[in-house]
């Protein structure tokens, strides 16, 4: 059983005159030559990160949502830190918001990962909601060492139901011994042109990724293939990188249908 620290106490959110909230919550997991262990552990503003029974040789961090946001002008980051050899698992226990705020400013959201020598990271949140009126920019860095090993899933609802997106842009850079592996930016919602055309999203409203990055891929054992069924209102498929990576992009109707999808990609990464 991994050992864990105690979690920090969280620290009160700042507010800047004229901005929203600003906080920042960090994880960092180590390895003590037994077990992975969490020596930091610090929520703050939205975040309260809550600890969860150690599951298959990784500690667990559950991101729980402490109040709303991020609302127009928060600046919110998390940051994890898998040190070498360690095995880290991040999820949450439920989905992110991005509502209206009291001020048109943009909200940011980045999140910073990085694996070490050696260590997994598995990032598997719920999927964020863009609702109607809010403005959010969204980033993630992803730092990983050449013998790294990461999962990452990344969700996006564009709108409630029978509610059009928000504006939202996301940004995913992943860099591999220091190299890019990935960098990907995308769109949705008004003013970007043409983001629900038929070459973009067209009538779907749930969108998504899964990337798996191991120094055991053989991009050769995975050609690229098509997800789901060719006959239901969600589609995606699964191709490999230019690394030991492989990459899963999907649009679906609902939340439901494109994790099935990101699901099944998963199992195939999996398979030999």
């Amino acid at each position: 059983m991994s050992t864990l620290s105690e979690d920090l106490t969280p620290r009160p959110a700042a507010l800047p005159a004229g901005s929203g909230v600003v906080a920042t919550a960090r994880v960092r997991a180590g390895h003590n030559g037994h077990v992975t262990t969490l020596p930091l552990l610090s929520s703050d503003g939205p975040f309260h990160l809550q600890r969860l029974r150690p599951r298959g040789g990784m500690a667990r961090v559950d991101v729980i949502g402490a109040m709303s946001g991020p609302l127009g002008g928060d600046r919110l980051a998390l940051h994890a830190d898998a040190g070498p050899h360690a095995r880290l698992q991040i999820t949450a226990a439920a989905s992110t918001i991005a509502l209206r705020g009291p001020t048109d400013a943009p909200a940011t959201y980045d999140i910073h990962l990085t694996v070490g020598d050696d260590a997994t990271l598995h990032w598997l949140p719920q999927p964020l909601i863009s609702t109607a009126g809010s403005n959010l920019r969204q980033t993630f860095t992803v730092e990983l060492a050449p013998t790294a090993r990461l999962v990452l899933r990344d969700e996006q609802i564009l709108g409630r139901t029978n509610e059009t997106s928000g504006n939202l842009t996301t940004r995913l850079t992943v860099l591999r011994a220091g190299r890019p592996l990935l960098d990907q930016h995308t769109s949705y919602g008004d003013p970007h042109p043409a983001w629900d055309g038929p070459a973009v999203m067209g009538s779907h409203r749930a969108c998504g990724q899964l990337l798996v990055v191991a120094p055991s891929l053989a991009p050769a054992a995975h050609p690229p293939v098509l997800l789901g069924d060719p006959d239901t209102p969600a589609h995606g498929a699964l191709a490999p990188l230019a690394g030991p990576a492989l990459l899963a992009t999907a649009v679906a109707d609902t939340a439901t249908q494109l994790r099935y999808l990101l699901d099944e990609a998963l199992r195939r990464t999996l398979t030999p």
